[in-house]
């Protein structure tokens, strides 16, 4: 099997690097990029071939990866059409909707469109997919497998699913850093120096997140075992209930929620 990755930016590389892990003779990784020292080093790291011009031969592939801006997707599938006849399109391009890349595609709509998010780069990511109804379930395995070598995957029935999973998860990870931020800083305010309160807070968020994962019990339980009654756990989250964490979370959710819509949108009327 041959794939192509247009675009060998922190994504395709973070693919590319987990699907090394699987360690298929059977896969062949084509990566087209302007930039010759990156392919350079994929190269040497993962035995990729690749080209820095894109021509027709480079999209002679099973699969091909559109792993590049949004902004820059409309005039790539209008130069990929003429070129495309039965490979499976996989986009990683935020914001744009299968019915606006199938119309640049001059109406070729064997797509695959995904959300992953930026914890994929350490082969822990959380990538959320759909396909259109032309993908067959056999190539919907084939790219799950794709997307499992760098984390979990969930597949949404419909394509609003995906603009829900960009609120969770796509954007999940920038809440859990400020959320870290903010233990940091609680933890400055206590007196202790900057060096100390970093590791305070991002060990007890690594560790915490482990020992849920090792675990297999709900976060609601874990966190129950932990706060005794009367005890100092207790009236922190006493404070986080009364400030209403879990509502604060939902709205921030909601507004990435809505703002994946409203791109989405401007990104369909620029066609």
């Amino acid at each position: 099997m041959r794939i192509t990755f247009i675009g060998g930016g922190n994504m395709a590389g973070a693919i590319i690097a987990g699907l090394a892990t699987l360690g298929r003779s059977d896969l062949s990784i084509h990566v087209v990029d302007r930039n010759p020292e990156k392919c350079e080093r994929m190269k040497a790291e993962y035995g990729i071939t690749y080209s820095n011009l894109l021509c027709e031969a480079d999209v002679a592939s099973d699969i091909v990866v559109l792993a590049i801006k949004p902004q820059q997707l409309k005039a790539l599938a209008t130069q990929l059409s003429p070129w495309i006849q039965q490979q499976l399109i996989v986009s990683v391009a935020a914001g744009i909707r299968t019915d606006s890349l199938a119309t640049w595609l001059g109406n070729y709509n064997r797509i695959v469109r995904v959300m992953p998010n930026t914890p994929s780069q350490v082969l822990q990511g959380m990538s959320g997919l759909f396909a259109t109804d032309s993908v067959s379930s056999d190539e919907k395995n084939v790219v799950d497998t794709l997307f499992a070598a760098v984390g979990k995957t969930v597949w949404v029935n419909s394509e609003e699913g995906i603009d829900k999973i960009t609120a969770i998860s796509g954007s999940g990870p920038a809440y859990v850093f400020y959320m870290v931020e903010a233990l940091a800083s609680a933890a400055r305010e206590l007196g202790f120096d900057a060096d100390m309160a970093d590791v305070l807070a991002a060990q007890t968020f690594k560790g915490a997140i482990a020992l849920l994962d090792a675990s297999g019990e709900a976060p609601a339980t874990l966190r129950a075992n932990v706060t005794s009654k009367k005890g100092t756990t207790e009236q922190g989250i006493l404070s986080l209930t009364e400030d209403n964490l879990a509502a604060i979370v939902t709205k921030a959710a909601r507004r990435a929620e809505a703002r994946a819509i409203e791109l989405g949108n401007e990104l369909a009327a620029a066609e």
